[in-house]
């Protein structure tokens, strides 16, 4: 709540209600404290609402450990631990604090959360390495925050809370400086910009009326003060308000959380988004996409994930069934046969678990028609190999036709090897090769019967003459429509870099997959980031395009560069190693479903679907927020204006005060306060998507901003002090004088309505049915109005009264006449190709 009255704006609004009640001017100073508390009450709602369901995404999970404490096993909170204590690991168990492993039985851990790696690390608890290793390297670790999938180990407590390495990258993000929203910046230039200009303007008009002798200072104190009042747009704020929060609306329907009001327009400016790959880009699921034969016959997957959705087809692009290819069903048979993962149809649902790799091929034997459990009934287990990371392979035996025999999966050159007696390997290695330099993560499989089985004879001689079934092609596909949202950046101008900690091929293959990148020269890994200085960093910001193997500091660095070339930076990120990087973007987005706790608290943006096309939405909301807060600030700052320059110009020439304090007050109200708030839910413009990014440096009050508000308010001003000069000359009565003018400022400010709904396009080529609550907010303005010209209370308050047809005759066809020279001038000049500022409903050539 407090923080609603932070901003530069609001604190003018208070100088000028304090100034009020000095004055004992309590209407307007109570007008403007009832403006003010709305204006928080709406923003603080609005926040505590996005807040709500931002909460509503986490995964509220608190960490248990089992560790050892006076010889037992016991069961305890992970925040109870210690540095020396010895806990135990299992499958499922989320690791509770750095932990050296003392020994490790299969033990494979999922890193992303540290590494942003979609595979999950084999552990070692007798690996050593330097202290220079990559975290995804140090394998006798086992890191707080991570999840392990598979086996089972007992590990030495080293680090706890702040210490561990997740601890770390909180203290970063503690740490880093924050960027700002584009709007919150430009809004703070343009707030002081209006304040300066409404004081200075208020100040002149008071010191050249009193300087004429005709008004005393009592007087022209009053008129500053009720000027400075109505000029300063004390709507601004609660229009502002309302347009972000119907944009946040809009948002959330899009599938974007908004956690703070101005980080809404933030996606609408930004020049660079910065994307996690694993889980963003892709969907984290690996997928069999090719398999080769070593017949030279290629048959790939259709459909992404772990779910069974698609087929296989050959090279012709034909589904194929089980039986049409010997060679790739036998393939598939040791596929899913050496295998540890469950793949099963729950309830309509799909559930799995097991390693990666293991449910990737198990997917691929269901789309093939072949079950796990199939292939287990013709040829029952007997025994097994698991995977280590010494070994590269996994093997199992089964009892298949009354023989003993082995399928191996593994590492292509440890497989080849056992194979290398008894097929020809001519293009086999070349062809893993291949299909390495494709993306792939590549896997061999291969079979042969087997006698006398003993693992420890295949530790130490391993056979040479198994056959060679095939490759599996596996990759991390691309989520459903991420490519064309890739595209639509790039037609809004908006610069996408791929941020990964996966190896370069892998990242290179994704990018080229994307039309992100199409030459190894638009990579650059982490090691070589290291070498760079922060100047060669930020030149190269606009040439690389993938970032590959990058560690959870480097994000940050690569995200302060980019912010030092110039670029309005996006990030996003899932991971505890996003963190640092999303505190520091100008604008930060969080993944919903897979997205840790430190990510999202960090982020000020959260999607809900996790999904990169997502973004494109939140950018093109994001540009109709800004387009709808320029057409308030348009529409406030002009009538403003208009009204300081008709004072003027009454005062300057010596008529009569043309209005009173309390109809400068009533004018301000009827006519912006509930236009503006209405002008806040126009829809969005069709080519909002294919404009290029505001500049990074441009102001609000940019040229065309200032040429619309110079030549509407001239308009408006000029003709209404004509208007009124003309009735104080024919003897009309100063009172029927002012409420004309009055009633005449109330049209014009309406009308302009019209030409505040575009920057480029004529008021009369919008329909006024595509805003019914616009067209709804200029009548009802009207029609108080004229409630208002005809009701004794407040005709007594205002000094109007009613007007007559001819009265009505003359706001209708004097400002016409009087206007129309200066208005066609214009017109003529627009068409001569200058900028058109679309003033008193003319038509806008441009």
């Amino acid at each position: 709540i407090l923080r609603q009255f932070a901003g530069p704006l609001i604190a003018i609004l208070l100088v000028a209600a304090v100034v009020c009640v000095f004055l004992g001017d309590y209407k307007d100073a109570a007008f403007i404290g009832v403006v003010l508390i709305l204006n928080a009450m709406i923003g603080a709602w609005q926040e505590w609402k996005a807040e709500q369901s931002s909460q509503a995404l986490k995964k509220l999970l608190q960490i248990h450990a089992h560790v050892f404490r006076d010889g037992h096993l016991r069961d305890l909170p992970a925040e109870q631990l210690a540095p020396g204590d010895v806990v135990q690991l299992e499958s499922g168990n989320r690791v509770p604090a750095d932990v050296r492993l003392l020994s490790a039985q299969g033990l494979e851990v999922d890193e992303s959360l540290l590494t942003g790696e979609s595979l999950t690390v084999l552990k070692d608890s007798a690996w050593t390495g330097d202290e220079r290793s990559a975290l995804g390297e140090r394998r006798n670790m086992a890191f707080a925050g991570s999840i392990a999938t598979r086996g089972r180990a007992r590990g030495l407590v080293v680090a706890t809370g702040h210490s561990t390495q997740v601890g770390q990258l909180a203290a970063d993000v503690a740490h880093a400086e924050v960027g700002k929203p584009p709007l919150l910046l430009r809004m703070e230039k343009a707030t002081n910009v209006i304040a300066v200009a409404t004081v200075a303007a208020s100040i002149l008009v008071g010191i050249l009326g009193y300087s004429t002798g005709r008004y005393g200072l009592a007087e022209m104190f009053m008129i500053a003060v009720a000027l400075a009042v109505s000029a300063i747009p004390e709507g601004l704020p609660v229009a502002l308000t309302i347009a972000l929060s119907v944009a946040t609306t809009r948002m959330a329907r899009r599938g974007v959380i908004v956690r703070k009001l101005t980080a809404v327009e933030g996606l609408g400016s930004c020049t660079l988004v910065a994307t996690d790959k694993t889980g963003t880009l892709t969907v984290n699921e690996l997928t069999v996409r090719e398999v080769r034969l070593p017949d030279g016959s290629i048959y790939q997957s259709t459909g992404q994930g772990f779910a069974p959705i698609g087929e296989i087809q050959s090279q012709s692009g034909t589904s194929t069934g089980p039986g049409e290819s010997p060679n790739l069903r036998e393939l598939t048979r040791a596929a899913v046969l050496c295998n540890e993962a469950t793949l099963d149809l729950r309830d309509d649902e799909w559930e799995w678990n097991g390693d990666a790799v293991d449910i990737a091929l198990l997917t691929w034997g269901r789309k093939l028609g072949l079950t796990r459990d199939e292939a287990l009934a013709s040829a029952p287990q007997e025994s097994q190999i698991p995977f280590e990371s010494e070994r590269q392979y996994a093997a199992t035996i089964h009892a298949d036709h009354d023989q003993a025999r082995i399928f191996v999966k593994g590492a292509p050159e440890k497989i080849l090897a056992m194979c290398a007696g008894r097929t020809s390997l001519d293009g086999a290695e070349s062809t893993a090769q291949q299909m390495a330099e494709q993306g792939y993560r590549v896997l061999a499989l291969a079979s042969g019967p087997v006698s006398d089985w003993d693992s420890r004879d295949w530790d130490a001689r391993p056979p040479d003459s198994l056959a060679l079934l095939g490759f599996a092609g596996m990759i991390d596909p691309l989520r459903k429509g991420v490519r064309d949202a890739v595209h639509s950046c790039h037609s809004a101008g908006v610069q996408v870099s791929m941020v990964t900690g996966d190896h370069r091929i892998t990242a290179l293959a994704i990018a080229r997959e994307l039309d992100l990148a199409t030459d190894p020269s638009e990579v650059i890994t982490g090691p070589e980031l290291e070498q760079l200085s922060e100047e060669q960093l930020s030149e190269s910001i606009g040439r690389i395009r993938v970032f590959a193997r990058v560690a959870p500091r480097q994000k940050l660095q690569i995200v302060e560069a980019a912010r030092r070339a110039g670029h309005f930076v996006a990030v996003t990120g899932d991971g505890a190693n996003d963190a640092p990087a999303l505190r520091a973007a100008n604008i930060s987005v969080a993944m919903g479903k897979m997205g840790t706790d430190v990510a999202r608290e960090a982020s000020e943006l959260v999607i809900s679907d996790d999904n990169f096309t997502t973004i494109v939405a939140g950018i093109e909301e994001g540009r109709v927020a800004y387009d709808n807060i320029r057409k308030v600030i348009l529409l406030l700052v002009t009538t403003g204006t208009g009204e300081v320059i008709f004072m003027g110009l009454s005062i300057l020439t010596g008529l009569p005060l043309p209005l009173t304090p309390v109809q400068l007050l009533w004018l301000n109200l009827v006519t912006n306060g509930i236009q503006d708030v209405a002008l806040a839910f126009e829809p969005g413009e069709d080519d909002v998507l294919e404009r290029k990014p505001r500049p990074t440096d441009e102001p609000v009050f940019d040229k065309l901003m200032l040429q619309r508000i110079g030549i509407a308010s001239m308009v408006m001003g000029v003709t209404t002090f004509l208007v009124f000069g003309w009735m104080i000359r024919n003897d009309w009565t100063l009172e029927s004088a002012r409420n004309i003018a009055l009633l005449l400022m109330v049209l014009y400010e309406n009308f302009h309505l019209g030409n505040c709904r575009s920057e480029t396009r004529s008021a009369f080529a919008l329909s006024p049915l595509r805003s019914p609550m616009l067209l709804g907010g200029a009548i009802i303005a009207l029609l108080v109005h004229v409630v208002a010209m005809n009701t004794p209370f407040m005709q007594s308050i205002l000094g109007t009264e009613p007007v007559s047809l001819t009265q009505w005759a003359v706001c209708v066809f004097a400002p016409r006449d009087i206007g129309g020279g200066l208005a066609l001038q214009w017109t003529r000049a627009a068409e001569r190709g200058r900028p058109s500022a679309g003033c008193g409903g003319l038509h806008t050539p441009q």
